[in-house]
């Protein structure tokens, strides 16, 4: 069995966020292979200590998709500000001919584009992917996972980092399925009686109060915060009274396009063009909503560069989906021209902090080996991009940790899903309940 077919037999996707099936970027070929360690989410801390503590599996994973992409070069994109912490990296790194790419401090250092340009200077192609312009991106825990697959072991955990309003701030490996009940409590739980979580960050993560739901594949962390926290309680808001405050009190004063990460990069996103479509017709929304269709949906300028504390990422949400439902794609300039000011725009990690108002739970999330022997996980059957698995189990089936329980469909993009613990199938719906013996 060759390497490619190690890693989908794995079930490896991506970490980052999105789940891309990992099998198929590592049948590319290209220039450069990179390795996002350049987390900026706030006080998430996952990436930094995976590469404190399996600073080997990382190394290994991103040396074998130098092999398997052919590529002439592999980077390592990481925080300057967290050198001293990689110690083992850099040993792990030493004589493989990776070159480790230090970074600033500032949010979105780990976006894919800014990653790209800020390590090679290459510029990804609006509406492209850096397989355009040579180069493949794994985050690191991709390649952590992608090489346990090569040594025949399935993504069946996650790491993830609980902060916020916890007793015990910290990062831990937990079972696929897990609860983020199961997962706080293992923090040492909330400090507070009402709270909320931001599931993989508070900038592009998205609000949840339901904390039976499990932990996926493409999980970074949780973020517990009060529910009278001024964040939870702007993004409980319903859309169309986003649009509607939008609307009303928009001065066009071009904060957001100014500080926006895609802008600043040569992009043509225009943020305050685009809340202008929030009061205009039909006509007008056609106008203005193409501003949107280059938006990465950092949340910077609705969560920092507003002065009006506005939503102009929401409008950007919106007007992509009203061009997508009317089948109207990108056609705007490719030509690309950095701006001259894009690194006095940078938005320094500690200044957005302070302007969300979470000063007071930045701490260190530092790695704990724990033990998890949870009555039952919920895996879900769509974790990644493409399809949802097929289930390969029937209920009341006995399975065991690792056993394939969800395969690919037939001649179609998507990803294996396997048993995170030993147990029997008590459910199979868009998940598969197992519950240990």
């Amino acid at each position: 069995m060759n390497y490619i077919d190690r890693i989908k037999n794995g079930g490896v996707v991506g970490c980052g966020g999105a789940g891309f099936p990992a099998h198929v970027k590592a049948a590319s070929k290209v220039e450069y292979v990179i390795a996002n360690g350049a987390e900026c989410e706030p006080l998430l801390h996952k990436d930094l200590e995976l590469m404190i503590y399996e600073p080997e599996a990382v190394v290994s994973g991103l040396i074998q998709w130098l092999v398997s992409t052919g590529s002439k070069k592999a980077l390592l994109g990481v925080k300057k500000k967290n050198e001293e912490h990689l110690f083992g990296i850099k040993k792990a790194a030493e004589n493989t001919g990776i070159e480790l790419r230090w970074s600033g401090d500032y949010y979105p250092t780990g976006d894919e584009y800014v990653l790209v340009y800020e390590t090679t200077k290459r510029l990804i192609p609006p509406q492209g992917i850096p397989l355009d312009v040579g180069i493949v991106v794994n985050n690191v825990e991709t390649l952590r996972n992608a090489y346990m697959a090569s040594e025949g072991i399935p993504v069946t955990d996650k790491y993830v980092s609980i902060v916020g309003a916890v007793k015990n701030p910290c990062t831990f490996k937990v079972p696929i399925g897990l609860s983020y009940a199961e997962a706080i409590a293992a923090a040492g739980g909330a400090t507070v009686s009402e709270f909320a979580v931001f599931v993989s960050g508070i900038m592009m993560g998205k609000l949840e109060t339901d904390m039976s739901q499990p932990i996926t594949k493409t999980c970074a962390g949780l973020v517990v915060l009060p529910t009278n926290h001024r964040l939870v309680k702007r993004k409980s808001l319903t859309e169309s009274s986003m649009h509607r405050i939008g609307k009303s009190a928009c001065d066009q004063c071009s904060y957001c396009t100014e500080f926006c990460p895609r802008y600043l990069l040569g992009y043509d996103v225009q943020p305050h063009k685009v809340m202008r479509s929030l009061g205009f017709t039909v006509t007008g929304e056609a106008i203005w909503n193409q501003y949107a269709q280059l938006c990465c949906a950092c949340g910077l300028c609705t969560l920092y560069a507003c002065p009006e504390e506005l939503y102009p990422k929401e409008a950007c949400d919106k007007a992509k989906a009203d061009l997508r439902d009317k089948g109207i794609k990108w056609s705007g300039q490719k030509e690309l021209r950095v701006h001259p000011l894009i690194h006095g725009r940078h938005v320094p990690l500690k200044q957005l902090v302070k302007k969300l108002g979470i000063a007071d739970y930045d701490a260190p999330a530092h790695f704990v080996d724990i033990k998890f022997s949870p009555k039952l996980v919920r895996i879900p059957l769509s974790q990644h991009i493409g399809l949802s698995a097929i289930p390969v189990v029937e209920v009341g089936k006995e399975v065991k940790s690792g056993q394939l329980i969800g395969d690919i469909p037939a001649g179609k993009l998507g990803a294996k899903i396997h048993s995170s613990i030993d147990g029997v199938v008590t459910k199979i719906d868009a998940e598969i309940v197992i519950a240990k013996i």
